[in-house]
């Protein structure tokens, strides 16, 4: 199944083209205008040609302000920067803070241990469905992309996992994409994840930490998906409702997006 391209770069971690990934009828994304990352604190535009090569305009960052602070964006040449914070309301919760979960191994087995890990994880998809403050982020991501201005479109948290795979998952849903294969973009990053935070994870361990803790913060689960769109069909019945109550993206909006975006085969 066509899951997203692994763009070439340097000092970017999990940078995704989600060009060639197969819609309905026929369809396919256009490559080369909606790409995935996680941060890009440590991007060096001198050294990374390849992603300077990619012309990119917009930089949607769904990060927390206390995330943007301690390790801001480095854009790439020409690009501006546009702010979508996912969980500006509560900037506590577990994706803001995956390296500080795996620093104190008895610490996170006190909050973490006997499968709340993956509790927590689960939770926060939920609420980035559910919460108002998620919704208006993920409602001025799409307007971004929809605009043919902004393109090409570079978005990212901090791994580029949780809220970015969240809102690839709901990109690739209005484009047409089935839930199978949002399944596979949704779960292809977790390769490179791991090796990323291998370092973390090892020193975690060597001090007693819990293997199964480290896999539900650094992976992706099924299951953390599956929380995000069971809680859209249970609160708005489906995508069409999540959409029109939830988001409330405009028509002219979508119908955009899917013009700019989707291409025939």
């Amino acid at each position: 199944m066509q899951t997203v391209r692994v763009a070439p770069a340097v000092s970017v971690l999990n940078l995704r083209d989600l060009g060639g990934i197969a819609l309905a009828h026929g369809r396919e994304v256009r490559p080369g205008l909606v790409l995935r990352s996680g941060q890009l604190s440590g991007l060096d535009p001198a050294d990374d040609a390849e992603l300077a090569a990619l012309g990119i305009r917009t930089v949607v960052d769904l990060r927390t302000a206390d995330e943007r602070a301690s390790a801001p964006d480095r854009l790439p040449p020409g690009a501006r920067l546009f702010v979508a914070d996912v969980l500006g309301d509560n900037p506590g919760v577990a994706p803001a803070r995956l390296r500080a979960l795996l620093a104190d191994p008895v610490e996170a087995e006190r909050l973490l241990g006997g499968g709340k890990a993956e509790e927590m994880f689960a939770e926060t998809y939920r609420q980035m469905v559910l919460s108002p403050r998620a919704g208006a982020a993920y409602r001025a991501f799409v307007d971004t992309v929809a605009d043919s201005t902004a393109c090409p479109v570079l978005f990212h948290c901090t791994a580029g996992k949780d809220r970015t795979g969240w809102a690839a998952a709901l990109l690739l849903l209005l484009l047409g994409a089935s839930r199978d294969v949002v399944r596979a973009e949704y779960l292809a990053v977790n390769p490179v994840v791991r090796v990323a935070f291998r370092p973390y994870v090892q020193s975690f361990l060597d001090a007693g930490g819990d293997p199964e803790i480290a896999s539900a913060i650094i992976e992706v689960r099924p299951r953390y998906l599956d929380t995000a769109l069971d809680a859209m069909d249970e609160r708005w019945g489906g995508l069409d409702g999540y959409v029109r109550d939830g988001l409330r993206i405009p028509v002219i909006v979508l119908r955009r997006l899917r013009a700019e975006l989707a291409i025939s085969l």
